[in-house]
């Protein structure tokens, strides 16, 4: 069972556990046996996002009603996480490994491309959607060896995009598309006033753009497109639309007010819902799946701040919630390295060779380390992770700077690198979460 810090240094203090883990910090007990204790059932709630999803470690607990005697269901927070993921990380990979291999075809030798009968498997999911389910998995299959986990509580949420684009849609509206009734270049024309959008020129021939440029993620729908003359097209390239239009922030803002909102982060939750629900019942414990309104109402009636592991914390049915105001641990997806042996220039040329082997001295990237530095200029005691060289000289991230140029002499392994990286995030105070209460019923009782 989770403990408090204090018990926890009393059982290692007095030799009665090990140390398992040191972030997150886990004891194993060696004095008792398991099959003798008595455990309290714990949940492991998640709230699932597209670029951070929300854990809670919760014990279940009951509440009598004094009035009418009734028994209500509650919960105790033992543990707050959020999962950072990196899918725009996979997804920048596939497309400089397309573009290499393009090069190599085109330039250096010939390699013909593979052919494009093969078919995918049904429930299909790519790469970057599919590592949220992977990585959301494996860690509820952590919190269930490391705490005796007997059920799961998920949010099934399903946005609808046309209403986030439209709010006012209705009815038959749902059934006509952005562009009923218009070709694409001529609703195009009709929306931007066929004016150029960048210079205002008119009665020039003009180009369809992609506001975010496709190298830089932007996709082809119609409100990521708009109308510009041929000098702004060229000059534009493939800049962002923040630094192509930096020194003109009115035009930006009507630009942007203009162009809609992108769907991206909604569309990769629609799509990977029932994936993360699957997988939770392939673990054999009872799955609660709720609502993202049933949130919603649960967090408003228990004036709870919106964070993305409070919000796991009041998925599902409850009543009543103690122990939320503590510390969360943020574990954001890094990865385990890459293949590949050498970087690209601005050309797609390689510059430079990386290192054949991955540790240095036995140290990793990514691996937890606290160095004591004696004398010189960078003397004292850093802890942090690690980014290695050839050289034997580290770097190391701690909590708030680099620290450049360390000796592996002076590092001391903590803990190996797992493909996370761990930091803390302070709590709320009462006074911050009525702050952010009051800030938010501002905002949703001001005019649109």
């Amino acid at each position: 069972m989770p403990c408090s810090e204090k018990r926890a240094r009393l059982l290692l203090e007095r030799g009665r556990a090990r140390l398992h883990r040191v972030v997150p910090f886990v004891i194993r007990l060696i004095d008792r046996e398991a099959d003798r204790c008595t455990l309290q059932p714990l949940r492991v709630k998640l709230d699932p996002g597209s670029r951070t999803t929300g854990l809670a470690l919760m014990r279940e607990t009951e509440s009598v009603e004094p009035d009418t005697g009734e028994v209500l269901p509650g919960a105790a927070v033992l543990q707050l996480l959020e999962l950072a993921h990196r899918g725009h990380a996979i997804s920048d990979a596939l497309t400089a490994r397309r573009a290499m291999r393009r090069r190599r075809r085109g330039h250096l030798r010939h390699r013909a491309p593979r052919f494009l009968n093969r078919r995918r498997a049904k429930g299909w999911l790519p790469p970057s959607l599919q590592h949220r389910v992977h990585t959301s998995l494996a860690w509820v299959q952590r919190l269930q060896r490391w705490a005796p986990v007997t059920a799961l509580s998920s949010e099934l949420v399903r946005f609808d995009l046309q209403a986030i684009q439209n709010p006012e849609i209705a009815g038959v509206e749902y059934q006509q598309g952005t562009l009923a009734g218009y070709e694409t270049r001529e609703y195009l024309l009709e929306k931007w006033d066929r004016t150029c959008a960048y210079c205002g020129a008119q009665n020039v021939p003009l180009q369809i753009e992609h506001i975010q440029p496709r190298a830089r993620g932007g996709s082809d729908r119609v409100s990521n497109l708009t109308l510009a003359c041929a000098c702004c097209n060229q000059k534009k390239g493939a800049q962002p639309i923040e630094a192509f239009l930096a020194k003109d922030p009115q035009r930006l803002r009507r630009l942007l007010a203009q162009a809609q909102r992108p769907l991206k982060d909604a569309a990769a939750v629609n799509a990977t819902r029932w994936a993360l629900a699957q997988a939770l019942k392939a673990t054999g414990l009872p799955v609660e799946l709720a609502s993202g309104g049933r949130t919603k109402f649960n967090r408003q009636q228990l004036k709870i701040p919106k964070t993305h592991a409070l919000d796991a914390v009041c998925v599902g049915e409850v009543n009543a919630v103690t122990g939320w105001r503590r510390p969360t641990l943020v574990v954001k997806c890094t990865g385990r390295g890459s293949y590949q042996r050498t970087r690209l220039n601005q050309f797609g040329f390689p510059r430079g060779y990386l290192m054949r082997t991955k540790r240095v001295q036995g140290f990793g990237t990514g691996d937890r380390v606290q160095a004591i530095v004696p004398t010189g200029k960078k003397v004292g005691r850093y802890t942090g992770r690690v980014a290695v060289r050839a050289t034997g000289s580290f770097n190391i991230q701690t909590g708030s700077e680099v620290v450049q140029g360390i000796s592996h002499r002076h590092c001391r392994l903590i803990q190996r690198s797992d493909g996370y990286g761990y930091f803390q995030q302070q709590s709320l105070t009462r006074k911050e979460a009525g702050e952010g209460r009051a800030k938010r019923t501002m905002r949703s009782a001001s005019p649109a």
